[in-house]
């Protein structure tokens, strides 16, 4: 049995959703956020940031999605530019600034069949200098990452997440 909405009942069902939405260009309350990932392939950039001896700049992330080490990256938000994308990604996971090309180094369509959120992407990899430091009280110290640290790495890690070793095991 299939329900059946009105496009009368259908404006007013988004109007509320709507309203619900602050600022849109801030981010989105995660039920709606999850949702739109449930109708839309999301855009995301990634961000390839080696040191002069060759070593890829890798953080830990830990959520409901992913746990391991990944390129830093995020979800390019609504009316933001990529460039804005970039330097908010740099500033939130490293609390560096950083310098990109804006062509991307490599794009990349994931989907993953078996995941209801979050299951169709576009990533862009963009080849990334720092201009400051990451912040080193973030740098991981120990063999146990904590969520938000970073780490320089020569290869791959063992623990990456399963994506990132997929699409960009060859860079790092």
């Amino acid at each position: 049995m299939r329900f059946e909405v009105g496009t009368l009942e259908l404006t007013k069902i988004i109007d509320k959703l709507e309203s619900s939405i602050q600022n849109p260009s801030k981010g989105l309350p995660e039920e709606v956020f999850l949702f739109v990932s449930r109708v839309t392939p999301l855009i995301n950039v990634d961000l390839l940031i080696k040191n002069e001896r060759n070593q890829t700049l890798l953080t830990w992330r830990a959520d409901n999605f992913f746990t391991g080490w990944h390129i830093p990256g995020g979800i390019i938000r609504y009316k933001e530019t990529i460039a804005e994308r970039l330097k908010a990604v740099a500033k939130i996971e490293l609390d560096a600034e950083v310098e990109f090309n804006l062509v991307p180094f490599a794009m990349n369509e994931i989907i993953v069949n078996e995941r209801k959120n979050r299951g169709h992407f576009i990533s862009l990899l963009y080849q990334c200098t720092l201009v400051t430091q990451p912040d080193e009280r973030l740098r991981c110290k120990g063999y146990s990452p904590k969520p938000n640290e970073w780490m320089w790495h020569s290869s791959c890690p063992a623990d990456i997440i399963p994506m990132h070793s997929k699409i960009y095991g060859k860079f790092i």
